[in-house]
């Protein structure tokens, strides 16, 4: 029983000593972090002394100085080729095709005969109408004789003019139906890609080609509706396409009468010469329009721009330090932007490291020419 009682009492120290050098080390550690908290709080008190100057180091950015310009206010709007006048060849009855007198990717002119469709049937209910009709006719005038003689009533007169009528009107039907077995060009232009062959039979939804007419050609293209007073009827564009970087020039000829309340854009169409073809239907365009010419603009470069939830800022140095610029902004080009309140002529506008930037943060300017 003593040994048990000496083992335990053993037992027992040891565990003091580990909650002592527990307790020591949790003291030590509170304590440590008192102290790096008061330095901490004593730097950030020291770093600004008597004249207000911040221990951070400043940070390097581009600026330029706001002076005002002359601006050439072109608005760049990117828009759609289509040819002045585009069908899908379709005839309006169905039957066998019996002759094809179009070339592929060729030139037709107006009126032209394109397609022919089997016909013969036509022409024979044509021929038995006529027939009938000239015999309605002879009945009529004899009728008529008889009339004025007194030897038939008006009533029977009536009846066979009624059929000489009605036999005329069914010869007009069948020759309306038998052009319509000559598919004609309705304009001049270009047919494209024929998707039958003679013999085919086709019907009033099979397609027969594109016919399109592209010398002029039309731009359809949308403003901003802040800009829709400023664009008239024959106002002047320059356009150019992907596939050339020739600059091409063409007029406004109609302007939709209203605002698409959908997304505020005013839709415009102009039209372009294009005698060698080389503008085909279907193509972008990047179109440029002369609004006005802008004196005293200020224009600083777009990466100076920060879009924010409620509008644009930029950052300018004053004093020594970054301040922050509600701005609002008008044209922007490929590389600057034209800004219409918010800046002032001679003010410093910082270019560089915008997304660092921070209100008051010091900053050294190395000024960059425009």
């Amino acid at each position: 029983m003593q040994v048990k009682g000496y083992y335990t009492n053993i037992n027992m120290k040891k565990r003091y000593i580990i909650y002592a050098v527990l307790a020591l080390g949790l003291a030590y550690l509170v304590y440590y972090r008192v102290n790096a908290n008061k330095k901490i709080d004593g730097k950030g008190a020291g770093t600004t002394g008597k004249s207000g100057n911040s221990k951070n180091p400043a940070l390097v950015v581009d600026g330029i100085i706001v002076k005002p310009t002359s601006f050439d206010n072109d608005l760049e709007v990117t828009g759609a080729i289509d040819a002045n006048e585009s069908v899908v060849l379709k005839s309006e009855i169905s039957g066998l095709v019996t002759g094809i007198y179009f070339k592929e990717g060729t030139q037709v002119t107006k009126g032209s005969v394109l397609v022919k469709i089997n016909d013969r049937d036509l022409q024979a209910q044509l021929q038995e109408a006529i027939t009938k009709q000239k015999l309605s006719g002879t009945n009529e005038n004899r009728a008529k004789q008889l009339l004025e003689k007194g030897a038939i009533s008006q009533e029977e007169y009536d009846t066979s003019l009624a059929d000489s009528r009605s036999l005329q009107s069914q010869s007009q039907l069948v020759r309306a139906q038998l052009a319509k077995a000559t598919i004609r060009a309705p304009f001049s232009g270009r047919i494209g890609l024929r998707s039958i062959s003679e013999g085919t039979y086709i019907t009033p939804s099979t397609v027969i080609a594109n016919l399109v007419s592209t010398n002029p050609i039309k731009i359809t293209f949308s403003i901003p509706e802040k800009y829709a007073g400023q664009i008239k009827s024959g106002s002047t564009i320059t356009f150019t396409t992907d596939g050339s970087a020739k600059e091409n020039t063409g007029k406004v000829y109609a302007i939709e009468p209203g605002i698409n309340a959908a997304t505020r854009t005013l839709q415009i169409r102009a039209l372009a010469p294009n005698a060698d073809n080389a503008l085909l239907p279907g193509s972008f365009a990047k179109i440029k329009l002369a609004l006005n010419t802008l004196q005293n603009a200020i224009l600083i470069p777009n990466q100076a721009v920060v879009p924010v939830l409620k509008g644009k800022i930029v950052y300018i140095q004053k004093n020594g330090k970054a301040k922050e610029v509600k701005v609002e902004a008008g044209t922007r080009t490929d590389e600057n932007i034209v800004i219409t309140s918010g800046l002032n002529v001679g003010d410093t506008v910082l270019t560089t490291g915008s997304m660092a930037l921070k209100q008051d943060a010091p900053v050294k300017v190395h000024l960059v020419k425009q």
